[in-house]
């Protein structure tokens, strides 16, 4: 068998056992776009399933929780906080989606904020595809983390304005 071949079929969990346990926090956004339409109903609560911001903020929070059941090698973390808001946005038309996760552990929360993201934006296409079939995930990626040996990150691309409860963090936070 080549050699190469075999490497690609082993994976590992990454051994965090030795890492100091610090304060982690992590936001990641997404959005979805849709017809204006549609965006009013979403925006207004009026869809036929029911109002979908107040549902998938609720699935975020539970695809944050459960993470580490759907991403193979991610260490299972016991959350501090999940935090889902949106803003909805008329120019797009569609809705940006904003997920915060935060714990004290050995390793990170990038992956449960990501996941939380993409949850919320599932479930508001599955509650928007009854009236519009071609509705458009994208955007979905990390705004920042913090915490742990690497210290902070944040998107080269810079901070969008933040929900209300998701602060960006200061010069004096990282010194």
């Amino acid at each position: 068998m080549n050699p190469a071949m075999s490497d690609r079929r082993h994976y590992r969990m990454v051994d965090v056992g030795a890492k100091a346990v610090t304060r982690r926090r992590a936001i990641a956004t997404g959005h979805i776009r849709m017809s204006n339409e549609t965006f009013v109903q979403v925006r207004d609560g009026t869809l036929p399933k029911g109002d979908p911001l107040r549902l998938a903020e609720v699935a975020g929070v539970l695809a944050a929780k459960r993470t580490a059941e759907i991403i193979p090698l991610c260490h299972p973390l016991g959350l501090d906080h999940v935090a889902v808001a949106f803003r909805p946005d008329e120019s797009l038309p569609g809705v940006h989606v904003f997920c915060q996760a935060s714990t004290s552990a050995r390793t990170g929360v990038e992956m449960e904020a990501l996941a939380g993201v993409s949850g919320a934006l599932m479930t508001i296409w599955d509650l928007a595809k009854q009236v519009q079939a071609d509705l458009a995930i994208d955007g979905i990626r990390l705004l920042l983390k913090e915490g742990g040996k690497s210290g902070l990150f944040l998107h080269p691309d810079g901070l969008p304005p933040l929900p209300p409860g998701f602060e960006a963090p200061t010069a004096e936070d990282h010194e």
